[in-house]
């Protein structure tokens, strides 16, 4: 494609209004669980250290019942509403500028697959435009499933995505990368997208979602999921991974520099069944990167990685080990919103 539309999707990076949020209730896949305070610790401590620098809305079932559990509420909204889980990233509206002006997009989600149901989720964004949450920025629905978590942008038309999760036969009747590209450039103005081929982690529920494998962190910069263990069960698909970043090149041409971030430890369920730890599944904030930890060595390191790469912003750790036993991790529980 040569010719660029005048929409573009935000980066993850630029200034936004607020990140949304859910809170488990016991309708939720959460309701399963015993300790309902290891639940809801890390959609707690996420919240607070983003509300550290902006706003954030929290959808809840019973306002009244949740906000005890927060030591500050400064900068929280909490809105009540049904919905069916808590990944708002897959859910929430995707922000784009067109012609000088912002718009939302409300595409369809249907459970990664029709996994789980989503019917409620599919209302919410609806509900808070009604609501006025959103101001007076238009809320356009897009009849076509994409969700959140399965894309990435450097904000100037690249888009960067995997094979696996779009081209999934239970995603639109299993698309060809061709026609998926075209709605990409029909609805987020997208000039080129990368596809990558390899790497999914196991325990993923969400067939490969690029934001707990590659993220850009600015336009000529990816950092990847990597993995040093040849035993590992991820370690040849992952390499294969890097091996492909490496053939990838900027809007100008270039190699994008590539940042290789660790794997931790595996991390296994009551069952025995690997869970999808990952540190790519971060948060950008107007002031701060929040990013999950597992109570490893590796926790640390990752941190200074991310201090390196984002010099401006506070980096903030949040437990997620709980997270992951959903098959989602942080980056995956918020959406950030531009209006």
């Amino acid at each position: 494609m040569t010719s660029r539309s005048t929409k573009r999707l935000r980066a993850e990076w630029e200034r936004h209004n607020v990140v949304l949020m859910a809170f488990p209730h016991d309708r939720t896949d959460w309701a399963r669980y015993d300790d309902w305070e290891a639940v809801t610790a890390p959609f707690v401590h996420t919240a607070q250290a983003i509300a550290y620098y902006q706003m954030v809305y929290m959808l809840c079932r019973d306002c009244a019942s949740i906000k005890p559990l927060f030591c500050s509420t400064t900068n929280i909204i909490f809105i009540e509403a049904d919905y069916n889980d808590t990944w708002t990233r897959d859910y929430g509206p995707l922000s784009i500028e067109e012609d000088g002006g912002k718009k939302l997009l409300d595409f369809t989600f249907d459970g990664w697959g029709g996994k789980f149901d989503a019917t409620l989720d599919n209302r919410v964004n609806r509900l808070l435009a009604s609501k006025g949450f959103y101001g007076g920025t238009p809320l356009e629905p897009i009849d076509y499933v994409l969700e959140g978590g399965s894309i990435d942008t450097d904000g100037a038309g690249t888009i960067l995505t995997t094979a696996s999760c779009l081209c999934h036969p239970t995603r639109n009747g299993g698309q060809s990368k061709a026609q998926i590209e075209a709605q990409l450039y029909t609805h987020l103005g997208a000039s080129r997208v990368l596809w990558l081929d390899h790497g999914r982690l196991a325990g993923d529920d969400t067939d490969g979602h690029v934001d707990m494998l590659a993220r850009f962190v600015n336009p000529t910069t990816i950092v990847h999921v990597t993995c040093d263990n040849p035993d590992d069960e991820h370690y040849d698909a992952l390499q294969a991974m890097a091996e492909q970043l490496r053939t990838f090149r900027t809007q100008e041409g270039k190699p994008y520099t590539l940042v290789a971030l660790p794997m931790p430890a595996p991390i296994t369920n009551t069952a025995g069944e690997r869970l999808p730890a990952s540190y790519a599944n971060f948060l950008i904030t107007n002031g701060a990167v929040v990013y999950p930890a597992y109570r490893d060595p590796k926790d640390k390191a990752v941190g200074e990685i991310l201090r390196d790469l984002f010099p401006d912003r506070e980096v903030i750790p949040v437990r997620a080990h709980t997270l992951i036993e959903q098959g989602g991790s942080l980056h995956c529980s918020t959406m950030q919103i531009a209006f």
